[in-house]
């Protein structure tokens, strides 16, 4: 799989990744630390990559934009060290690859992970 690592993602699960034999780049490897987010999602779907990051705003504009990609997993646990981002994030890809490269937004929690297809269709509950 292909990974877009945003500034909060340790570079050294970037390093683990790339390890598992992902094409995974960090933001820093392109001088990209101040990129804003819209422009993060767009580089993303040009290079075909799942953003990986801990701003939920990614999702939000995910939801506005009615896309069907890129994926984006977000990561909303407690223990945010790199080993336990890294740990969860393997098992998540092992566990739903496929989901993630079909055009989905994840949220990784700390007992659980969340899972919505995109493009995210507003309901009239939504709104």
């Amino acid at each position: 799989m292909k990974f877009l690592a945003d500034m909060g993602v340790s570079i050294s699960t970037v390093r683990a990744l790339r390890q598992e034999g992902h094409d995974t780049v960090h933001l820093t490897d392109e001088g990209l630390q101040r990129i804003p987010d819209p422009e993060i999602l767009e580089k993303a779907r040009q290079e075909g990559r799942t953003v990986l990051t801990f701003n939920l705003d990614f999702g939000d504009l995910l939801a506005s934009g009615l896309t069907e990609s890129p994926s984006v997993i977000v990561f909303r646990l407690h223990d945010k060290t790199p080993s336990s981002v890294t740990l969860k994030l393997i098992d998540l890809i092992h566990q739903r690859a496929e989901d993630i490269l079909k055009g989905a937004v994840v949220v990784v929690e700390d007992a659980r992970y969340r899972l919505r297809r995109l493009p995210i269709r507003h309901t009239e509950e939504d709104l």
